[in-house]
């Protein structure tokens, strides 16, 4: 059995982040709730870096919004990648550090759960093959 992917979740609104932390972990992902950016920045500075697979992050929030947030965190660790959603369509462009921008109302929580699958398996990166290390025949061993 392969390990949950963990989604750092941020949202001031406490029942928009218990209602998306359901939506997640009912999909098998280990969720990371936090209910401020502050939190989240906190989570990110003491984790190991590559044992967050997702940060997901409310764009409009008091005191440093999401877009702020996702800069900080990928200055912490470069390769988190980074999804924001807000309820405000016209916001695409101050989400400008995220890898992936959806507005609330305009997509299904289906698209979103599809935005992060891609999104984690982008980060594991491609299969590495194996590939053996090629010996140099020698006659002189062979005789």
């Amino acid at each position: 059995m392969r390990p949950k992917k963990t989604i750092l979740c941020v949202d001031d609104n406490e029942q928009t982040l218990s209602v998306r932390t359901f939506l997640l972990e009912t999909r098998g992902y280990r969720v990371i709730p936090a209910l401020s950016p502050q939190h989240a920045l906190e989570v990110v500075e003491q984790s190991i870096p590559g044992s967050l697979d997702l940060l997901l992050s409310d764009l409009n929030m008091p005191q440093m919004d999401g877009n702020e947030l996702v800069r900080r965190a990928k200055q912490l660790q470069p390769a988190l990648p980074a999804m924001i959603v807000s309820g405000t369509t016209g916001s695409s462009d101050r989400a400008c550090c995220a890898d992936v921008f959806l507005p609330k109302g305009a997509s299904s929580p289906a698209e979103m759960i599809e935005r992060i699958r891609i999104l984690v398996a982008r980060k594991r990166g491609p299969k590495r093959s194996h590939i053996t290390p090629r010996v140099a025949f020698d006659p002189a061993i062979a005789s």
